[in-house]
């Protein structure tokens, strides 16, 4: 299977695991945003210019291709980023790898089977990729769909509006993560998952509520929650300096810490 993958700046490795269809563009409002991180973004098989696997693949051997491509590019461990169905790859992948995952951060997501869901017709629009393909179904669409801020942002818009058209997904690919995704909990073992977790929640989110960030935050032993006041589904796009500096205090290394306090310690004494 071949993956399309980027990998840019320089830091600590973070690995950016997409929503449904989305493609590497995506994630550069964030990327941008970002300081001392070196980012590892792939399109998921099916989408963008990655392959289509010969049959669907469940959310454990989803997890399986992230873990090959950790090995092909000899990362022994990474902080992880997963946003909407990203968010559940990368519990999955939080689960059966554990040694491969430091720090979890999860957007947008839910435990899957079990969540609240967010309204009957917003989920049905979900089924179909046809919002990547036209620009004006997506605008269409989005207020309903995202809510947030987003589209009030003009120059905002557009941008998510170029990335997420730049390499739209296969109808199969598409279907394969609604797949994938549509028989999957993580229910039965949240409290498995030992990672210090970042839930991050916008509390306008109309596809995934606020109430399903917050029970992953209080069944992951060791979760704390983010909530963006006034933001929906997209609010990475939204938002990306102001997530930036939440992950940036979540992620830093302890030792960068240590650091920055015996520097001022030193000037205190100067």
């Amino acid at each position: 299977m071949h993956l399309r993958v980027r990998v840019q700046g320089s830091g600590r490795p973070l690995l950016l695991v997409m929503g449904i269809g989305g493609n590497i563009e995506m994630w550069d409002p964030l990327v941008d945003a970002l300081d001392g991180f070196e980012t590892i973004a792939f399109d998921a098989p099916g989408t963008g210019e990655s392959s289509r696997p010969r049959r669907p693949l469940w959310m454990t051997g989803l997890a399986h291709v992230v873990e090959r491509l950790l090995d092909s590019l000899a990362y022994s461990t990474v902080d992880v980023l997963g946003v909407s169905f990203g968010g559940a790859l990368a519990q999955q992948l939080a689960l059966q790898a554990p040694d491969r995952v430091r720090r979890l951060v999860l957007a947008s997501t839910s435990c899957g089977l079990g969540s609240i869901p967010g309204n009957p017709l917003v989920l049905l629009a979900l089924a179909s990729p046809l919002r990547y393909r036209s620009a004006r179904c997506m605008r269409l669409i989005a207020p309903h769909l995202y809510g947030g801020e987003l589209l009030r942002d003009p120059i905002a818009l557009d941008r998510h509006l170029q990335d997420r058209a730049a390499r739209p997904p296969s109808v199969a690919g598409y279907a394969y993560q609604l797949l994938a995704a549509a028989g999957w909990s993580s229910l039965p073992f949240l409290q498995r998952i030992r990672q210090p977790t970042l839930v991050m929640a916008g509390d306008r989110d109309p596809i995934v509520p606020l109430v399903n960030a917050r029970v992953l935050a209080a069944r992951i032993p060791d979760a704390r929650l983010h909530v963006f006041r006034g933001a929906g589904h997209l609010f990475l796009a939204e938002r990306p300096a102001e997530v930036a500096a939440v992950l940036e205090t979540f992620l830093r290394p302890v030792e960068s810490v240590t650091d920055d306090l015996q520097g001022k310690e030193h000037k205190g004494r100067t």
